[in-house]
């Protein structure tokens, strides 16, 4: 498994582990899900997997304690990365709610803690000063934001006054706006991006269809499984079945390699089996030729997903039309 440095004592591995799932029953993976989780973890850490990610809104803390639990004896072996809900994200409920997590989570430091949002209200200088006093009193290694555009997130390497080591943001083959300035900050600065929902939430594994969309509600409420996005996306979906054919790779592994093909990236799938698991790390090991990562760049940017206003344009009109007829409205 290739690795990346984020100032851990233990390097990042380029595919870690998600655990949004564990312990969040709106992913509708029953209760039996939680012994799976811990076969999950154990299975990850045998195949090299060191950076876990977790929050301690997943779940309401069940997460944590699920992954803490997983992790048992083997912690020293992990990067554990976690991260604040910023409702109040003041210094001292900074570092209560980090106290908090590693209790949850059964750890004397907390690898990676992460603010999980950036909050329009409360700037960072104060979240800063909790960070930075968790860091000196070594309860927090390395300091991480989530969501932060890049304004925000070097303003809040400023306040901390030192390095904010990483950024987790949406990016896969069908969200690519890191691209247009988070990545090249993050590769000149040396520090890395956190790729979360890399198979956008499985829309580029190619199981779902217009009519096979996901149960849960998660993946329902995502615009990426409407039914004529599902029609869309099939020639991205057709393009990663080309390259992964010739790696012997499914799509959804071919849409991992494609994210950790970038510099300074590293993804952190979920995996609800561990077979998936299995196949995640697989995806990790493997090169993309430039030609063929330049193919699924092509792909991926003739993908035009309907977004909610085009949806509600087309259902205007659908209902005007069966009203009115097809003609014109206004002469």
């Amino acid at each position: 498994m290739r690795t990346l440095d984020i100032g851990t004592r233990v390097p990042a591995s380029v595919i870690g582990l998600g655990t949004w799932q564990f312990g969040s029953k709106e992913w509708g993976y029953g209760d039996d899900f939680v012994e799976r989780a811990g076969e999950i973890v154990r299975r990850a850490l045998d195949l090299g997997v060191t950076f876990f990610d977790s929050a301690e809104l997943y779940g309401f803390g069940r997460s944590e304690r699920i992954l803490g639990e997983a992790l048992g004896d083997r912690r020293e072996d992990a990067v554990v990365a976690t991260k604040i809900f910023p409702l109040l994200p003041v210094a001292p409920v900074v570092e209560q709610r980090a106290v908090a997590s590693a209790d949850r989570l059964g750890v004397q430091r907390l690898d990676l803690y992460q603010v999980h949002q950036a909050n329009p209200v409360v700037r960072d200088g104060t979240t800063m000063r909790g960070m930075a006093a968790l860091q000196r009193t070594g309860l927090v290694d390395q300091v991480g934001v989530s969501n932060y555009p890049l304004q925000r997130w070097q303003e809040a390497e400023l306040a901390l006054g030192g390095p904010v080591m990483t950024n987790q943001v949406q990016y896969s083959l069908v969200h690519r706006d890191p691209e247009q300035d988070l990545l090249p900050w993050a590769r000149e600065q040396g520090r890395v991006v956190v790729a979360y929902s890399p198979l956008g939430q499985g829309v580029l594994s190619g199981r779902y269809t217009p009519e096979n969309r996901p149960q849960n509600s998660v993946r329902r409420a995502n615009p990426l499984f409407w039914p004529e996005n599902l029609e869309r996306v099939v020639p991205l979906v057709d393009a990663l079945r080309e390259v992964g054919d010739a790696h012997d790779l499914t799509p959804a592994q071919a849409a991992l390699a494609w994210v950790v093909a970038r510099p300074g990236v590293l993804a952190i799938p979920g995996a609800s089996s561990v077979e998936q698991l299995e196949k995640n790390v697989e995806a990790g090991s493997v090169t993309l030729a430039e030609d063929e990562v330049a193919a699924l760049d092509h792909a991926s940017a003739a993908f035009r997903p309907v977004g909610l206003g085009e949806r509600v344009r087309s259902s205007v009109r659908s209902r005007l039309s069966r009203a009115f007829g097809d003609g014109p409205l206004v002469r």
